[in-house]
């Protein structure tokens, strides 16, 4: 990992900028999942830490942009930018990352760059769907999985097919593995939001149903609940609630394990991901890890 950084590093010195030096160090590098990822699988190739620089880059962006998106007022337990310096100069400094991100990336072979853009454009389209489906309450998980693929997921799948592609092992093989350890951390982090407290989180507990956003739990929680109920949990969605009401959302998620069943699900989509690269001890050994989060 530390030819990752030195490279994140020269990347941002060769923007020539004091300002965006300053602020890129004002942000948390994070579990650097991604660059992890492409290390394990193409840690042999020269190219290997730009690659994973690239793509924290471009995974930097986008939280400046989602952090905006939210009004986040930090992001891993640090204030974000846009808390500090203000909602324009995040997004600036998201443009300027995404750019030399781009920048860098058309050096790559064809296809290994045109992996990587593609899932920056679903990446995008994710975001817009998230923000579009926390108007209103969503009961659909079909539809949440799918925003989920695209905001979350389809980053980490693209970092797999890409190191892949670069030294010329089963990109198809690498690209299911991506998509499923990408979805199940999410899942994972929902899960996190309902079940960890606000020192653990750097942020209110059940801020995800705050802000909007109904993951899987609450999804579940909706469809095992009578008339009334729902109705009341369809009243509490995208506000500030007591904590009377959090505890009966609380209640209610355990009494119809609907926290157990969204485990359920990331637990099958990581022994998925396993089965496809059984072969490979550190890729299992990185999921087995996920999934082993507290909740």
């Amino acid at each position: 990992m530390q030819r990752v950084e030195a490279e994140i590093a020269r990347l941002i010195q060769e923007i020539d900028y004091d300002e965006v030096t300053h602020l890129f160090g004002m942000l948390s590098g994070g579990k650097r999942l991604r660059a992890k990822l492409i290390l394990k699988i193409a840690g042999e190739h020269k190219d290997a830490p730009l690659l994973a620089a690239v793509v924290e880059l471009i995974h930097a962006a986008s939280l400046l942009h989602d952090d905006v998106i939210d009004d986040a007022m930090t992001r891993r337990g640090v204030t974000s930018v846009n808390a500090t310096e203000g909602s324009k100069t995040a997004v600036m400094l998201g443009d300027i990352l995404y750019s030399k991100g781009f920048t860098e990336l058309v050096a790559f072979d064809k296809d290994v760059a045109q992996t990587i853009a593609a899932s920056v454009t679903a990446l995008s389209k994710g975001e817009m769907m998230d923000v579009k489906m926390a108007e209103e309450f969503n009961s659909d998980e079909g539809k949440y999985l799918d925003m989920l693929y695209l905001k979350t997921a389809t980053l980490i799948e693209a970092a797999a097919k890409a190191s892949a592609l670069l030294v010329g092992k089963d990109a198809d093989k690498h690209a299911l593995y991506g998509r499923n350890l990408g979805l199940s951390f999410q899942i994972i982090d929902d899960i996190l939001d309902i079940t960890s407290d606000e020192a653990t989180l750097g942020k209110p507990a059940m801020n995800d149903f705050v802000e909007g956003k109904c993951t899987l739990a609450y999804i579940y929680l909706y469809h095992h609940l009578n008339e009334d109920e729902k109705q009341k949990l369809l009243s509490l969605h995208a506000k500030k609630i007591s904590q009377e009401e959090t505890l009966w959302i609380q209640e209610k998620m355990q009494e119809y394990k609907t926290v157990e069943q969204s485990f359920l699900l990331a637990k099958e989509l990581s022994k998925e991901a396993q089965n496809a690269m059984s072969d490979d001890i550190e890729l299992v050994a990185i999921l087995e890890t996920m999934i082993k989060r507290n909740y």
